[in-house]
């Protein structure tokens, strides 16, 4: 989940007028907001194993046959399934010899999160080296003791990315420093031996497994072996290595060794917590990640290209030429028959609008697939997307809203975008029934101008057909079709059965909600959405 930064700043300062009634703490905490980072000092130099060393481990062994088999390709296996996305993490910790990359934008001090980074030290404790890079607005104060712990770990290093000075309440930093911590890394993937790699959408936390009773979010990973995982490992070393990554003992207080007692309490507790029964079990289960070694598990073989912003986007210096979105067009061009887009934050701009409209305006088949005000977990966002739905409309854009249906939220196994109680999670995009992207790309100001952003272009019709399938057949029964009648009013439509039901207003939601959303577009705030 990428929170606005405009709801976490207004939190913040809520925060604020409450600590306003006590003097004293207040005045401790600016002072402390105020405070500059430290000197960077000294970073321990290190980068992704060769292709000779990534041969010699178990994970290159199982796959050389089949890379030779297809020089310059590779492998790719869709983790829709939250189960799976969550037991295939865990299976490739445990598979790896030599090397762990991992680099997320948010990471949970929940149930997933716990065993996640227990599995970590376990690896670790085996002599694989870790690289921890973590952005640090995603992370809660709650977890500075067990990275501190784990960064005394002799096999582990982790890195904090664009560090907040104060650790608590960190939405305080955006008073003092906003320009400087407005902007994110957003990217997601985990490598192992710089042989497999999985990367998409997923953050670490309950909701993205669908280990939580509240929003489960629909969401879209890729497994990924040859050339796309060598990327991916390379592109790791150098957000390591750059100016915005900070070693976390010059952010975090000391913790002893000995702290990492508290997560192997914390994992022993989760483990066998009976709500977490379905989760244990899927690790004792086969996944794609064992079917992967023991040479059993079926691949889309396609040619993939890495995109990456350069890291010096968070701090406003990469060429626009170097920015993610600009690769993205150079590399796919125009649409000549249709676009199929999923996006949970989608806030097209006026020159996003103007670019869709006149696809469509081509002939090209452009249809979206987004959040319903119901679903979305960002109303600030939706309002982004709110104000320029009718453009949208008029121009010929295909407008498709995720709808939440109650008591569905755990349902799985139903499409690349996940069940009908879900929060849509994830971002990809289908040319032409021919090229699909994965990645952490939302198609907002925030992903094209502040945040850095990773995803995988894959050259497979196979996969970029199953998205379009999915339009024609499960998304019309999973969300809500915007529509505009002869007046030019929006109206909304669901098919429930054989019947289709239609809504003047935006479907489930109060009028308390819909005046936030009113409220938010009036604001001269789309560049921060």
């Amino acid at each position: 989940m990428q929170r606005s930064l405009i709801a976490l700043a207004a939190k913040g300062l809520r925060k604020l007028c409450e600590l306003c009634v006590k003097a004293y703490p207040l005045c401790v905490m600016a002072v402390a907001a105020c405070q500059q980072l430290p000197p960077p000092g000294e970073r321990t130099q290190s980068t992704a194993l060769s292709p000779a060393e990534a041969r010699s481990t178990q994970l290159g062994a199982a796959v050389s046959g089949k890379l030779a088999a297809h020089p310059g390709f590779t492998g790719v296996d869709p983790l829709a399934d939250p189960l799976q996305a969550f037991a295939s993490r865990v299976a490739l910790v445990r598979s790896a010899q030599r090397t762990l990359d991992v680099q997320y934008y948010i990471w949970r001090n929940d149930f997933t999160g716990t065993l996640l980074l227990e599995e970590l030290r376990e690896a670790a404790d085996r002599g694989v080296r870790v690289r921890l890079l973590l952005d640090d607005n995603g992370i809660p104060a709650s977890l500075d003791p067990t990275l501190a712990a784990l960064d005394g770990h002799p096999n582990i290093e982790v890195r904090l990315f664009n560090p907040f000075v104060t650790r608590k309440p960190k939405a305080i930093g955006f008073l003092t420093d906003f320009s400087r911590l407005n902007r994110r890394m957003h990217n997601k993937s985990l490598t192992a031996d710089s042989v497999a790699t999985i990367l998409g959408g997923r953050n670490i936390g309950d909701e993205y497994f669908g280990a939580t009773d509240g929003v489960v979010f629909a969401d879209l990973d890729v497994l990924a072996i040859g050339p796309a995982a060598t990327d991916v490992a390379h592109d790791f070393d150098r957000y390591w290595a750059s100016a915005s990554s900070w070693p976390a003992s010059h952010i975090l207080p000391y913790e002893p060794p000995d702290a990492l007692a508290a997560l192997d309490r914390s994992a022993l507790a989760a483990q066998t917590d009976p709500a977490a029964t379905e989760y244990i079990e899927s690790l004792r289960k086969t996944t794609d990640v064992r079917r992967l070694l023991d040479g059993t598990l079926p691949l889309e073989w396609a040619k993939t290209r890495l995109v990456s912003d350069d890291p010096a986007k968070a701090l406003g210096t990469a060429p626009e030429h170097t920015l993610i979105l600009r690769q993205l067009h150079e590399m796919l061009g125009d649409p000549d028959r249709e676009l199929d887009l999923v996006s949970p934050y989608f806030v097209p701009g006026e020159m996003g609008t103007q670019y869709f409209t006149q696809l469509a305006a081509k002939g090209v088949t452009v249809r979206v697939l987004t959040n319903s005000l119901e679903a979305t977990d960002v109303t600030a966002v939706h309002s982004g997307y709110a104000r320029r739905r009718v453009a949208l409309l008029k121009g010929g854009v295909e407008l498709f809203e995720l709808r939440r249906a109650a008591g569905a939220s755990k349902e799985t196994g139903k499409g690349p975008f996940g069940s009908s109680g879900s929060s849509l999670h994830a971002k990809t995009f289908a040319v032409d029934a021919e090229r699909v992207f994965v990645g952490s790309v939302n198609f907002d100001p925030r992903s094209a101008n502040l945040n850095t952003e990773l995803g995988l272009v894959i050259e497979s019709p196979v996969l970029a057909g199953q998205i379009e399938k999915a339009f024609w057949t499960r998304v019309p029964e999973l969300a809500y079709e915007a529509h505009l009648d002869a007046s030019g009013k929006l109206y909304w439509t669901r098919l429930s059965g054989d019947t289709l039901v239609r809504y003047d207003t935006e479907p489930n939601t109060k009028w308390s909600q819909r005046l936030s959303v009113w409220f938010f577009s009036i604001l001269p705030v789309e560049w921060l959405l």
